[in-house]
């Protein structure tokens, strides 16, 4: 029997905050959801669910070309590819937490992919950054100790995001893996310290049809409301007179690897 509670793909719905510290000080707080998306179910969402499709228009859609190399390839291959690279088991499960397309439209600031080894062990996660320039960047980190209850990492920012942050800073990530519920805390430092603190959490439904359309109606337009919602609040730093920094080129490369040695590093 093909009953959801089955299924590792899910449907999360909590909020997110952002709040900077300094030069001035500016918070904000916007509920949403996510889809946790395992990669080798696609096929078999496509088929179940009506108002969801892959790669192809619906109410609400996932499509390959918004993830990875942008290329549209088939999704695994390209993970496993990159977790080779790495020097890190393949063959497990791969599990990408996102926002889906809502009637075509689709804008993920963070996206997260959490890879396992063939025994069940979580090895590694890849923060997949966008910008609203058209550009992405990969993270990907080894996880140091797969059974904590929460994983710790940092690494270097490489990809301009806001136009209101320099490039010399770190990322620390604090994650709660997908269970009961979710969450991802981000903090942003430069030589000076912590300067911004950015955290999404969400609780588990089942992924049918009905908690779909449910969120599109208590959550309507939501992708849109993302990139209005980051003009908006650009908007409000511009008129508190934040510095605002140019747009540097574009990484070289798509991906920034951590060695397995600083899967636990935080930078200072």
């Amino acid at each position: 029997m093909d009953r959801s509670t089955d299924w590792h793909s899910a449907l999360y719905v909590g909020e997110v905050m952002h709040q900077r510290l300094r030069p001035s000080r500016h918070h904000l707080r916007y509920r949403l959801y996510h889809l946790l998306i395992d990669i080798d179910e696609l096929p078999r969402l496509h088929q179940r669910l009506r108002c969801f499709s892959v790669d192809r228009f619906n109410l609400f859609s996932f499509h390959s070309r918004d993830h990875g190399d942008g290329s549209g390839r088939p999704l695994r291959p390209q993970i496993d590819a990159r977790l080779r690279a790495a020097g890190l088991p393949t063959g497990g499960a791969i599990r990408l937490l996102t926002l889906p397309r809502l009637l075509g439209h689709v804008f993920n600031p963070l996206s997260v992919w959490f890879c396992h080894a063939p025994d069940g062990a979580l090895t590694a996660l890849i923060y997949e950054v966008n910008n609203t320039f058209g550009q992405r960047h990969s993270y990907l980190i080894p996880v140091a100790d797969p059974h904590a209850a929460a994983i710790e990492q940092g690494i270097h920012k490489r990809l301009h995001v806001s136009p209101f942050n320099g490039m010399d800073m770190d990322y620390r990530f604090r994650v709660q893996a997908p269970a009961e519920a979710v969450s991802i805390d981000v903090k942003v430092h430069d030589a000076e310290g912590a300067l911004l603190i950015a955290r999404q959490h969400g609780r588990r439904r089942e992924l049918g049809d009905a908690a779909l359309l449910r969120v599109f109606f208590s959550h309507p337009l939501l992708t849109l409301k993302v990139v209005v919602a980051i003009h908006w609040e650009a908007l409000r730093l511009w008129l508190k007179r934040v510095p605002v920094h140019t747009l540097p080129p574009a990484p070289e490369q798509d991906i920034t690897v951590a060695p397995s040695g600083d899967a636990h590093h935080k930078p200072t």
